[in-house]
């Protein structure tokens, strides 16, 4: 850091460390050195696009590199602030990206404020010349998915994907427009739709993604190596699981929104232990992979499409009332994304039951019985979502296609540590009291009593 930089630089670049300072003021150099401009001196030293594409070109988009181009070129070192290149007399992109310009844009992105960012991810959206008064939520859309983008294949390219295998999933394109619908759905836009710097900078401090996406982005894309930055964990580990055979109704920016809303975050490994693409149509078996593995998510898709589920907070217990606490949410993948989160209006977390008489037999989240907010049948074809105008558990909507659903296909996944047995209780809690007490087995029998217990535990084996 010189003495001729502005103060507004200096104040900037006194975020780093002073060796970080020393990466950061390198990373002019070396891009401008890329720029084919290497014999300018002093002020007619810049950055030009083509050096941009050229560090940033196997991860990003040309659009979204030329988003950020657009953006560096239109900050006013002055005010630290972007600027109409046709209006305050700043040389346009045609010009290049000087140092300075450059030095703010490295130290809002990497470590400014909400208030910081807002302005550059207003340039962004807009994406054209000039600095806009206003953005649309289409607009700010459009640069959120080609962000996305970027982040995803940044995990890809770069070995962070921590065992999960994109071929074997849903369409990513989709799951990146979903995402970023979801993310803009918290903007709060005027009656227009349209969303200026205040409004945005409210968005970008409540809503965390935006900032650590373009944070990757920048540190990776720009190869700006800060000894206080580590990449942050986007995905949870996914272990045990046989992707050979595998369609998996989830995709990978489902999987970077639905991993943080759980108690054990990223941290918690994920293994497949039900999908009917493996297991085939059986309630018996799927029952065997929810109550064996302590957390678990549920995922259904049904014949029209819609994609939908819930996440249990404990291992499920077959058994006629309501479980669970309040850590329990509903949510829905397609066609829209969303969580929904327990009201408190009542307990009715989960429900598992089979083979009663008097007691609804299926798998139920939120709601009451025969009103389910998720409810599958345990003949395993059917199930219903009744939620109108929302599930009094979560405050869902309905969130299949028609009330009552066939299903096409279910996956469940366990997402956290499976319960440890009591000492000395490891054996025998493997074990029904059929088994343990033959006498009680012979009764059974005698009274023509089918012997359950007997199916489970061969499942609870395959599952081991």
């Amino acid at each position: 850091m010189g003495n001729t930089d502005s103060a507004m630089v200096q104040k900037r670049m006194a975020r780093f460390r002073p060796e970080e300072r020393t990466m950061i003021d390198g990373v002019f150099d070396r891009l401008q050195g890329g720029s084919g401009t290497s014999g300018s001196t002093g002020a007619e030293k810049s950055v030009k696009l083509e050096a941009l594409q050229a560090s940033m070109g196997d991860l990003a988009s040309d659009s979204m590199v030329r988003r950020i181009y657009r953006c560096m070129c239109s900050i006013d070192p002055a005010q630290a602030a972007p600027a109409d290149p046709g209006t305050t007399g700043q040389p346009g992109a045609a010009s290049g990206v000087d140092r300075e310009r450059l030095l703010v844009f490295l130290a809002d992105t990497l470590r400014g404020t909400a208030e910081e960012r807002a302005p550059l991810v207003v340039v962004m959206s807009h994406n054209a010349a000039g600095v806009p008064g206003v953005v649309t939520c289409e607009q700010v859309s459009a640069f959120l998915q080609e962000l996305i983008c970027a982040v995803v294949q940044i995990l890809t390219s770069r070995g962070r994907l921590r065992g999960w295998e994109p071929g074997q999933m849903g369409d990513t394109a989709l799951g990146v427009r979903l995402l970023a619908e979801q993310l803009c759905s918290e903007l709060r836009a005027s009656e227009q739709g349209t969303c200026d710097v205040s409004c945005v900078e409210d968005w970008i401090f409540r809503v965390p993604q935006v900032s650590q996406y373009l944070e990757i982005l920048v540190a990776e894309g720009l190869n700006v190596s800060l000894n206080s930055w580590t990449a942050p964990t986007l995905l949870p580990p996914c272990k045990d699981t046989h992707w050979k055979d595998l369609k998996c109704l989830l995709d990978l920016p489902t999987l970077m929104f639905l991993a943080p809303q759980l108690p054990d975050s990223y941290s918690a490994p994920w293994r497949l232990v039900f999908s009917t693409h493996l297991h085939g149509e059986s309630f018996t078996k799927m029952a065997s992979g929810l109550m064996h593995h302590g957390p678990t998510v549920l995922l259904i898709k049904d014949t029209k499409g819609h994609v939908f589920g819930g996440f249990a907070s404990q291992a499920w217990e077959m058994k006629p009332q309501f479980q669970g606490d309040s850590r329990c949410f509903l949510f829905s993948v397609f066609p829209a994304l969303r969580v929904y989160t327990a009201t408190g209006y009542n307990e009715h977390f989960m429900y598992l039951n089979q083979h009663q008489q008097t007691m609804p037999n299926g798998l139920g989240m939120g709601g009451q019985h025969d009103y389910f907010g998720l409810w599958l049948d345990c003949d395993f074809g059917r199930g219903h979502s009744r939620a109108r105008p929302r599930c009094t558990t979560y405050g869902s909507p309905q969130l299949s296609a028609d009330e009552n659903f066939t299903l096409d296909s279910v996956e469940v996944w366990a997402v956290g540590n499976p319960p440890q047995p009591a000492e000395g209780e490891e054996e025998e809690g493997k074990k029904s009291v059929l088994n343990v007490d033959p006498e009680v087995q012979a009764m059974m029998e005698l009274t023509g009593k089918t012997l359950h217990s007997e199916g489970f535990s061969e499942l609870e084996e395959d599952f081991d």
